[in-house]
């Protein structure tokens, strides 16, 4: 079995196509920082970073065992604080841009198909993660940890992270999900769930040339008769026939249950085209002056179909999207891109389960993000390794274990060639119960806080 140390020698060749030592320095003096060279300057603080997250984000007092090298914890947890997190951010970007340009070049009725989605973290409880992730709600103070909510943008060929962001917890995918936009280019596809879904946001892609498939918001009534009236049309003819009495309960009842997009055009059996009318109130997150720059109307398909599982209910799922056109994209092809979303659960389980990001380690936001970015470098890393196992043994990438590529790059010395590895069998109709069997622990949750747990223990002790 190869040596860790060997093994880092070995996960710096892997990287050094996608993240040379070159490119790491470039990014620090983009960013304005300045550094002496040290043991523990910024290249070699990165690639330590890298394999400390790749072990499953030891401890870093482990670090010196693994580097085979006089690293001590001190000096490695102030190169990592002086580390700025621009240089992270801009080191995934540049590597996720060559690994892709390194990986398939696959598309999707010629787009390039990207998925967003949101989840979260658990970060240690400092005070100043406190104030800048906040806590769910009902906890009480001293009772729990912040929870960093995390925004992810993925390549659906390839399976890589473009950008990984952190957020209060309380923050609506829609009002921070512009901050993914410039990494969008014209002929791309954003696909995404109905937290997504809106005037504003679709509105905001299509002006940039890229196209959205997401699933249609609850609170958007869909109907698919044709010619059938708008619920402003309703209120035009209310405002006409003022003087006639009606039942204002039924009134009221047929007025919501009435879409508020116009019939434009049938395409098949739930398939048509509607013109989405803009909002009379703006979104919190968007600027007078923004808003204003929307167009007035917006054109987009809607289409519906069914899901039906084998011992469950089965689900009805309408789209809202811009490809409008039916030959190019049709019904069948939107159907089975949007049922390749749920890949995304995967790519975060992946991180959060198999490389541990459940629970990060670093006590300030600043680290805390730098530790997410560094998560998303290791992650890219496994997954070109899929890739190049995937080409050679005649698989999809998704069929590779992502936890037998992570134990290979820890085992494999400099040079050693890759072996078959793991694939997993293909079970497209495998539905589990979202139960455990076994415990984890048995103690009671924390109600109070620990000093004060504390101090009644003591006044037990006194009594006794």
């Amino acid at each position: 079995m190869a040596s860790i140390a060997g093994t880092l020698e070995r996960i710096k060749q892997d990287l050094e196509p996608f993240l040379p030592a070159e490119a790491i320095r470039q990014a620090c003096h983009e960013a304005g920082h300045k550094w002496r060279e040290r043991k523990c300057g910024p290249v070699e603080t990165v690639q330590l970073f890298v394999v400390q997250v790749l072990c499953f984000n030891t401890a870093m007092t482990h670090l010196r065992f693994l580097a085979k090298a006089a690293v001590a914890a001190s000096i490695y947890c102030r190169a990592r604080m002086r580390l700025p997190l621009a240089v992270l951010q801009k080191l995934l970007r540049s590597s996720a841009s060559a690994m892709r340009a390194a990986g398939t070049s696959e598309r999707w009725c010629g787009l390039r198909p990207l998925l967003v989605d949101g989840s979260s973290t658990i970060a240690p409880d400092t005070a100043d993660s406190q104030k800048a992730f906040g806590h769910p709600t009902g906890q009480k103070p001293g009772c729990g940890f912040p929870v960093p909510k995390i925004f992810g943008l993925f390549d659906v060929a390839t399976g890589l992270i473009l950008e990984l962001l952190a957020f209060p917890l309380r923050t609506h995918e829609q009002s921070q999900v512009w901050l993914l936009h410039p990494l969008l280019e014209p002929g791309d596809l954003l696909v995404a769930d109905r937290g997504f879904c809106s005037f504003a946001h679709l509105a905001m892609l299509l002006a940039g040339g890229v196209m959205g498939l997401f699933r249609m918001h609850q609170r958007q009534i869909v109907d698919f008769r044709p010619h059938r009236k708008t619920r402003r049309d309703t209120e035009a003819k209310g405002q006409r026939q003022s003087k006639i009495k009606r039942d204002k309960r039924k009134k009221k009842y047929a007025k919501e249950r009435q879409p508020t997009s116009r019939f434009v055009k049938r395409l098949g059996k739930h398939d048509q085209i509607v013109d989405w009318l803009k909002p009379t109130q703006k979104p919190k997150w968007m600027t007078v002056e923004q808003y204003a720059s929307l167009p007035p109307t917006l054109r987009v398909r809607e289409l519906r179909y069914w899901l039906p599982r084998k011992g469950q209910r089965t689900v009805c799922v309408t789209i809202a999207t811009t490809l409008l056109d039916p030959v190019r994209y049709p019904k069948n092809k939107i159907t089975e891109l949007y049922e390749v979303r749920w890949t995304v659960e995967t790519h975060f389980a992946e991180l959060k389960t198999t490389l541990k990001m459940r629970r990060v380690k670093s006590k300030t936001a600043a680290g805390v993000k730098k530790e997410l970015a560094v998560y998303a470098l290791v992650y890219n890393l496994v997954h070109v390794v899929m890739l190049e196992a995937a080409r050679r043994q005649r698989v999809a990438i998704e069929r590779i274990s992502f936890l037998d590529t992570v134990r290979w790059l820890l085992s494999a010395a400099p040079g050693e060639a890759m072996p078959d590895l793991i694939v997993n069998p293909d079970r497209p109709d495998r539905h589990e119960p979202r139960v455990i069997k076994d415990l984890q622990d048995t103690y009671r949750k924390m109600t109070k806080p620990r000093d004060e747990l504390r101090k009644a223990l003591k006044k037990q002790a006194k009594a006794a």
